[in-house]
């Protein structure tokens, strides 16, 4: 890496100069934005002119005046400088994709104080002044040479950018009449309402009435024209949601204030819930930053150790609900500790066992591969690395995990980590269900009823089979 060094105040002479170029980019303005909290919507927001004075995609101002710092940092007269005052004019905007030249020449020099003064300039590629200026430094009296500092890579994206299209794609359809059972909180009931006014649903909540209605009246949510369905307390509200469905007034569920398990038991009742040939699972959709797509782990919520039959039906729902989104290939990794299949570790021979049904078509869709450590699944470095031949390794969108600790940990991981936006589902019963966690934001709910309503209008065309 080359060195930089500095100007001590002995070399440095009137009409000296120093300048650097740089393209303004999407992620500089982010950055910035971040850095100084100047979420200036005239910088930051995409769309049509809302009047005169709101250009879009406008540098912030001051965006220049740090380009300027940096020739004085780096250059003239460079490190060891410290920066005393500066001046600035601005003659026009800088938009994305301008090249901007900046440079500074030194106009007078106080050898005894060791001061600088420096004309400033910034011009675009038309050589256009945007910004003008004057600048004043100390500069360093000892000679300063050293690597440039070496700064962390920056990824910046706004949360649930895929998570938008989502919700705009289930937009476009119509609302889901949703059983919402016991929402006795601010949080689950808020989440159904919000779902309601994005046109995600047309909740029916079913619980205690005037629980209901008190946590409506604490969180300042109207509840006129909104359904309620009277139950004594949360296991008789499960019971009737599930007779909701039965009776054709509900086509999806959304979990309330009330524990996973009351809600399964009304569900997976054998002669009143709402069982399928097929195994309940759980599929968490996450939105990972650096990532370039959506990440679907399974199942880390409902089976806590599945054998063959019910990891069959566990990749099957996972695959199907990629699908249902608009993912046209789903790949397929079922993770393991490693990516060979031996008779020490039980994962990596039903992983084997799975491949080869989805082989003979048992499992339908997708590209299915395994097993594969976490690393080779997502990572194309690594798969380069270890010289894994796969059309899945290195870019799967589904991540198959042995068990329910394993699968739990990796979601949260991504989530607590890794600043993951997630949402849930469950699917593998005659109607999606959206298993939010109690601790859930809004918007968490809102994109949940996103994927149940994408999901419910795609397997209207394809159901699933029924017991008996």
């Amino acid at each position: 890496m080359d060195l930089i060094e500095n100007r001590t105040i002995d070399e440095i002479g009137i009409g000296d100069r120093a300048e650097i170029e740089r393209v303004l980019t999407q992620p500089d303005m982010a950055l910035f934005a971040t850095v100084s909290a100047d979420v200036n919507p005239a910088s930051l927001e995409e769309g049509e002119e809302e009047g005169p004075e709101l250009q879009q995609g406008i540098a912030h101002g001051m965006w220049a005046g740090t380009l300027i710092s940096a020739v004085l940092a780096t250059q003239l007269p460079g490190p060891g400088t410290v920066h005393l005052g500066q001046t600035l004019k601005f003659h026009q905007p800088v938009s994305i994709g301008d090249r901007i030249t900046v440079r500074v020449e030194v106009t007078g020099v106080d050898k005894g104080e060791a001061r600088v003064q420096l004309a400033c300039l910034c011009l675009n590629a038309q050589g256009e002044t945007v910004v003008s200026g004057q600048a004043e430094v100390q500069a360093p009296r000892t000679k300063i040479r050293r690597h440039p500092a070496r700064m962390p890579a920056s990824r910046l994206k706004a949360p649930g950018v895929r998570f938008g299209a989502l919700v705009e794609q289930a937009r476009a359809l119509d609302p889901l009449l949703t059983a919402i059972v016991h929402p006795c909180d601010d949080l689950s009931l808020g989440g159904a309402i919000a779902a309601r006014d994005e046109g995600m649903i047309v909740p029916v909540l079913v619980g205690p009435r005037g629980k209901i209605e008190a946590a409506a009246e604490q969180a300042g949510i109207d509840l006129n024209g909104v359904e309620i369905v009277d139950a004594p307390h949360s296991h008789a509200a499960a019971e009737m949601a599930v007779a909701l469905v039965h009776e054709g007034r509900a086509g999806a569920l959304m979990k309330g204030k009330l524990h996973t398990d009351e809600l399964l038991t009304a569900v997976l009742d054998k002669s009143k819930g709402l069982r399928t040939e097929r195994r309940l699972s759980h599929v968490f959709a996450l939105d990972v930053p650096g990532q370039d797509r959506t990440l679907f782990v399974t199942d880390a919520a409902i089976n806590i150790s599945p054998d063959l039959e019910a990891l069959k039906d566990i990749v099957q729902n996972a695959i199907d609900l990629a699908i249902a989104i608009g993912v046209e290939v789903p790949l397929v990794a079922l993770l393991s500790a490693v990516e060979t299949v031996t008779g020490k570790l039980p994962s990596t021979l039903l992983a084997a066992a799975i491949c080869k049904m989805h082989d003979r078509g048992q499992i339908v869709g997708g590209k299915v591969d395994g097993p594969l450590a976490f690393d080779n699944a997502i990572s194309p470095a690594a798969v380069a690395a270890k010289g894994i031949v796969s059309d899945v390794a290195g870019h799967a969108d589904i991540l198959v995990t042995p068990n329910l600790e394993s699968g739990n940990m990796i979601a949260k991981q991504l989530i607590h980590l890794a600043g993951a936006s997630s949402a849930g589902i469950a699917l593998g019963a005659r109607v999606p269900i959206m298993l939010t966690s109690r601790s859930d934001t809004v918007d968490a709910r809102i994109v949940s009823a996103a994927l149940a309503k994408v999901f419910y209008h795609w397997r209207r065309l394809r159901p699933l089979g029924l017991p008996g």
